[in-house]
């Protein structure tokens, strides 16, 4: 339980779980940077939808945090990070009115993007809020039936990004779809790790991941395949849209990626905690060079 004393800070600080933010930051810059590559960047609404993205993320996190605790998929044997619930640091009621605070604030925020891009981004709004919840709360979590690599990769990938290129174009751009696909597949690679990491944990409290479904040796290629398929994005960039080298600046971090391969399939336990942390890295490292790459 306690080990020490925590500022009110710190404990809503680590229940935001900030390594886990670069979800919420690299969807909004690559999307900004296609933007900026049209001559059509807005700089506020940018920021704003970036604002929204972190609240966004926050607030799933801390709904993650609630039901998992709820429904007893974190214990005392948990070897992931700490969870503010499941370290009797905060109350499930203070933990639901956290919750309703940021999914508030982000829709009160979000009120301007609507305004800039009219129903197409309240519909993904609302959606998203919806989704977030849905992922581990209602009568079918998401989490819980092995969707939530489709929730993720769909959320933090395509919506994320095609809508911050909207809310700064008005359009919807084929390359906005194509240039989403690495982003959601590096985010969604946290999750799998995140899932790999717990599957025996998972499994006894009835949370059927597609790790618990089909096993480690799947998460471990399901992992690689994710990883392999977003260096193929560039690629297909530079040969079907006849764009400059600087697409390939992403490649940069080929030794990461490799150092990552390796630890995921030859870690256990505790010290995937640095596999997920590295991971979350790694995305925002390629999503920055892949931003770069668009932006020159």
């Amino acid at each position: 339980m306690k080990t020490r004393k925590y500022s009110r800070f710190e404990i809503w600080f680590l229940a935001s779980r900030p390594k886990t933010l670069f979800a919420a930051f690299v969807p909004v810059i690559v999307g900004a940077s296609l933007a900026f590559a049209e001559g059509k960047l807005n700089l506020f609404a940018s920021m704003v939808a970036l604002l929204c993205s972190i609240l966004f993320q926050v607030g799933a996190n801390f709904t993650n945090d609630l039901y998992d605790f709820l429904k007893g998929a974190d214990t005392e044997k948990r070897i992931g990070p700490l969870r503010v619930l499941n370290e009797r640091l905060v109350t499930p009621l203070q933990m639901k009115i956290a919750i309703a605070f940021n999914f508030g604030a982000a829709f009160l925020l979000g009120l301007y993007l609507v305004y800039l891009g009219g129903t197409f981004i309240l519909t993904i709004g609302i959606l998203s809020i919806l989704a977030s919840l849905a992922y581990t709360a209602g009568p079918y979590p998401l989490a819980y039936h092995g969707l939530g690599e489709i929730f993720v990769f769909l959320f933090f990938g395509f919506v994320g990004t095609v809508g911050t290129f909207f809310v700064n174009t008005n359009e919807i751009s084929v390359v906005a779809f194509i240039a989403a696909f690495p982003v959601g597949a590096l985010i969604t690679n946290i999750l799998v790790v995140n899932n790999h990491r717990d599957l025996e944990q998972d499994r006894a409290a009835g949370k059927n991941t597609l790790a618990v479904k089909f096993g480690k040796t799947f998460s471990k290629y399901e992992y690689l395949m994710l990883l392999v398929a977003s260096f193929l994005i560039p690629l297909l960039i530079y040969v079907k849209y006849f764009a400059k080298p600087w697409i390939f600046l992403p490649y940069l971090t080929f030794p990461l990626a490799y150092k990552l391969i390796v630890s995921m399939f030859n870690e256990e336990g505790i010290k995937l905690n640095t596999t997920l942390e590295l991971t979350a890295k790694f995305s925002a490292i390629y999503g920055i060079l892949f931003s770069l790459g668009f932006i020159l």
